[in-house]
């Protein structure tokens, strides 16, 4: 499914303002982050809210059940067939299926238990003799049907359900005058009576009946078998999907639509039908999601040998869908936000997010579809690597380096920070309440480091074996790993620990040089903190890619490398190798390079092959030399980070204590001399200038100083605007560019460096550079550099911010889309007292909190309430008016939708890193939040859990 996917969900809450032009505005680091309501995404499985007919009304709340990966049970039945028909009406819709079901155990006389939510039931027979109430006990999560046949036979069932009513988006509901459908994780129950699990695998087929001048366009899995006219001005589609499923990619969708047509040949030659579909003033929009979905084919053909497996394939993308996205077998539904785009409404971040989002749910038909997971803590098997492999896509798309840097930026800003807190948890966890809240974009590195321990060919040997053995199957990731193992006949020792130890593991490095003996030794030492329910951890199996430079900055050739009485040969058909990659799985282990004629400055975890904190004896000389020298772009980008990193937290520890802040001018001209450096990649230089966030830097104190350290990132960024003032107006000046919007990399990456540029000079507050941003927003003509210039405007209160947002919503008012950037912006300022701003915007006319049927609303949620958390020195604020502004907002959303609730709530789970003041008011709204009736299982998780660590 597509974070926070992505989500932008990912999974994380979005930081703006400076950081908007420093990360978002920078090509491919929205891809996952726009799912963050993915990343939260996905697996949502809230209750409706609105209440039902009586019959089919959920009783009370039960006590949270906690589910354990331990009691995992294969299924007393399997189901063959199953066919379904749904009659689609403006006050109910009725629902029939078949289903051909069989015991696993021949002669098992087990009852078949089925889930249902808010379901009428209206008839139920087996092998068309309709069962007397005494059969089965109905209840209001399952229907159980207490002795049926020993042998094969067929179950049919007849429910009504309440589509208008069903305000949590989930299974079959109805909103903006289009039926549509999502079943991820368990949202296929409240459609019809069901073993509702991945692991129930079956073919279907769906006919759909429905009034035709209300809903032209009926849509389900598969191939189009029949369709044609009814009676009374009602029509009827019938689709047969010929691939095996769980229910939770079945799909659904009908209403007022238009499409975007195109043909995309396979590389055995058959051609296939694409078609997005979105409303009908939309669809001039849908170029570029058209653009991504046959480069997505082409790249899955081209690197995987994966081919599209039926005659037609169809996007739809409506403004009321809960999800960032949904990989339904051969009918993607997407949220319009990760669909639309045009140059005057979307920015490169938002033109970047389609691409690899298309790409996510494309990329699912086999890495997830084709082979699916076997039940719900799996699945890191289908969504860590479907996200590995959207973020090669991408990068193959763009920059790889860049999109390294925005991958793993997000890896340390947002999973770090949770595997440190009361949330931590295994890639695949042990047991849970909501699986929603247990996400992990850890599960895309896990797949990495199998390709950078068995290269780029053995990985692929690894998937072709995987595909051979288990295509049609459900399976878990253990059979992922043995996939791995078996194509290369490897020895991964201890790997599997990824996906059952929770936290982040920390590698120290020491180095030595030996001259006499010409040998260069690094010793390492590893070790995982302790997290809930994991007090003791065993060694990782860690890969850490190296390099070392010689005096002169180039690569030295490596030779052999010595390790625990063993020497291998690093050599390979005779050509020099200047990158190898050490396997790090003891506690402390030594390697010992030989044949080196002088002492080297090592480039540790090229590519961060490995998902952990790193701390090295390097000096600050060495990553200065790293960061003027290294071949290894992401560490050259890296070493900056550490450098800034040591400088701010330094600065941090002189403003506690009322000493001068002053800036170390080697800092100031290692920037200078990346910004100068033409023979980089521009794209890459805008990341390079821009500094650590400031959540990163309070992950790496003691104590967390909101305070302090928005003072210190702020200090900073004004000094190098100020010092390199004449180096960014004429970065200003040479990346301006009439010429039409076009996507692609060199442009991207032009108007990167420009809009980073833009928003160190406006931090100055003076008049002239104030105008220059005035300037840039004036005449841009794209949302790119407009938005960028709003941005850097925006960073400073006063009048010309005020006239100019409003200038901005005057323009774009009826665009929801480009509206919530706008909220966004407000939201995530840093300028003081900023939680009253926010308040008031709870009462603008473009927001509104309370329409659970409005996905377009949710996502206005995101940009406001989530972009204001996204601020800490106004989300932390000493007086406590951000933690209470968030309590009273978690108790009103939890009434309106438990996911969404939940994401916020997670804002507080880190509330013991803070000084006793903060703690304190901290820990009275999660006290407060608990002692709300009828609080969710969602928010109680988080909650509970937040306040127990």
């Amino acid at each position: 499914m597509g974070p926070n996917r992505m989500d932008l969900t990912i999974y994380g809450f979005c930081r703006l303002h400076i950081r908007m032009i420093e990360e978002t505005l920078t090509p491919f680091i929205a891809v996952k982050f726009q799912r963050a309501n993915q990343d939260s995404r996905r697996l949502i499985c809230s209750v409706a809210t609105e209440p039902l007919p009586k019959q089919v009304e959920e009783s009370k709340m039960d006590a949270p059940k906690e589910i354990f990966l331990k009691d995992y049970k294969l299924p007393d039945y399997c189901f063959d067939t199953v066919d379904l028909n749904f009659s689609l009406g403006e006050e109910k819709t009725i629902v029939s299926s078949k289903i051909t079901v069989f015991p696993r155990v021949e002669g098992s006389s087990a009852p078949l238990v089925l889930d249902g939510s808010n379901l009428k039931l209206i008839s139920i027979k087996i092998n068309s003799e309709e069962l007397k109430n005494k059969d089965y006990h109905l209840d209001s999560r399952h229907l159980k049907i207490q002795s049926p046949p020993t042998g094969t036979f067929s179950l049919d069932i007849v429910t009504e359900i309440y589509p208008q009513k069903n305000t949590s988006l989930e299974g079959l509901y109805k909103s903006s005058g289009n039926f549509c459908t999502q079943c991820e994780a368990e949202g296929f129950r409240k459609i019809t009576f069901y073993q509702d699990r991945p692991d129930i695998m079956a073919k279907y087929t769906c006919r759909i009946e429905a009034d035709k001048s209300l809903y032209p366009v009926l849509l389900s899995n598969g191939n189009l078998i029949e369709q044609g006219d009814l009676e009374d001005g009602k029509h009827y589609a019938l689709w047969e999907d010929p691939f095996k499923k769980p229910s939770y990619l079945f799909a659904l969708v009908a209403g007022q639509l238009e499409s975007r047509d195109d043909t995309f040949v396979t590389r055995s030659g058959r051609n296939v039908s694409l078609r997005i579909w979105t409303p009908a003033q939309d669809v001039q929009k849908t170029a570029h999601a058209m653009f991504a979905l046959k480069a997505a084919m082409k790249w899955d053909e081209d690197v995987f040998g994966l081919e599209y497996d039926l005659d037609l394939f169809n996007i739809v993308a409506v403004p009321d869908f809960n999800m960032g996205a949904m990989e339904n077998k051969s009918l993607n539904i997407f949220n319009s936000k990760l669909v639309l785009a045009s140059p005057e409404t979307a920015s490169d971040a938002d033109y970047a997010a389609i691409l690899g989002v298309i790409g996510h749910e494309y990329f699912h038909n086999w890495t997830g579809n084709r082979v699916t997971c076997r039940d719900w803590f799996q699945l890191s098997l289908k969504e860590g690597l479907t996200v590995f492999r959207d973020q090669e896509f991408s990068s193959d798309m763009g920059s790889r380096t860049v999109k390294r840097i925005a991958d793993v930026s997000k890896l340390r800003n947002y999973q770090f920070p949770q595997d440190a807190g009361p949330m931590a948890h295994p890639v695949r966890p042990h047991s849970y309440i909501k699986m929603d809240n247990f996400y992990t974009v850890t599960g895309a590195e896990v797949v990495r480091m199998y390709k950078t321990l068995l290269g780029s060919h053995g990985f692929r040997k690894g998937m072709d074996l995987y595909f051979k053995r288990h295509d049609g199957q459900a399976v878990t990731c253990e059979d992922f790993f043995a996939a791995m193992r078996d194509a290369n006949d490897a020895d991964f020792a201890n790997f599997l620990l990824w996906y059952s130890q929770a936290g982040t593991p920390r590698v120290k490095v020491t180095s030595s040089y030996n001259a006499e003996a010409r040998t260069f030794s690094l010793k390492f030492s590893q070790e995982v903190p302790p997290t809930p329910g994991q007090p003791i951890k065993e060694p990782m199996f860690i890969p850490v890619a190296l390099g070392l430079l010689d005096s002169s900055g180039k690569d030295m050739p490596l030779s052999s490398v010595y390790q625990d009485g063993t020497l291998r040969s690093i050599t390979s058909n005779n050509q020099p190798i200047y990158t190898t990659v050490l396997s790090i799985t003891k506690k402390e282990e030594e390697f010992v390079f030989s044949d080196i004629l002088e002492r080297p400055v090592p480039s540790i975890l090229r590519g961060y092959s490995a998902p952990i904190r790193l701390e090295s004896d390097l000096s600050d000389s060495d990553l200065f030399f790293l960061l003027a020298h290294d071949s290894d772009e992401f560490n050259r980008w890296e070493a900056g980070q550490v450098l800034a990193r040591k400088l701010m937290l330094s600065l941090v520890a002189d403003f506690q204590q009322n000493k001068p802040l002053a800036l170390n001018p080697k800092f100031v001209n290692g920037l200078r001399s990346i910004l100068g450096d033409s023979s980089l990649d521009k794209e890459f230089i805008a990341k390079a200038i821009t500094l650590p966030g400031e959540g990163e830097i309070m992950d790496l104190m003691e104590v967390a100083d909101p305070d302090a350290v928005h003072a210190v990132r702020s200090f900073i960024r004004k000094r190098l605007a100020s010092e390199l003032k004449p180096e960014l107006l004429n970065t200003v000046e040479n990346n301006r560019s009439s010429e039409e919007y076009v996507f692609n990399h060199l442009n991207m990456a032009r108007r990167a460096l420009k809009n980073v540029a833009l928003a160190y000079l406006a931090s100055l507050e003076d008049e002239e550079l104030t105008n220059l941003a005035l300037h840039e927003y004036r005449t841009a003509t794209n949302m790119t550099e407009q938005f960028a210039a709003l941005v850097a405007i925006a960073q400073n209160p006063g009048k010309t911010r005020d006239e100019v947002l409003a200038d901005f919503y005057n323009k774009w008012q009826h665009d929801f889309l480009v509206v919530n950037k706008w909220f966004a912006l407000q939201a995530s300022s840093d300028i003081p007292g900023n939680v009253e701003n926010v308040r008031a915007l709870l009462n603008h006319p473009a927001f509104d909190l309370r329409n659970p049927n409005k996905a377009r609303d949710q996502k206005s949620v995101y940009s406001l309430i989530g972009g204001f958390c996204g601020s800490p020195v106004n989300f932390h604020a000493k007086d406590g008016s951000g933690y209470n502004f968030l309590g009273e907002i978690v108790v009103q959303l939890d009434k309106i939708n438990p996911q969404v609730a939940s994401r916020m709530v997670s804002a507080f789970s880190r509330w013991r890193r803070y000084d006793e003041t903060r703690q304190a008011l901290a820990k009275a709204q999660l006290e407060m939040i608990m002692s709300t009736n009828g609080l969710s299982e969602n928010v109680f998780e988080i909650a509970s859990k937040s306040l127990a660590a």
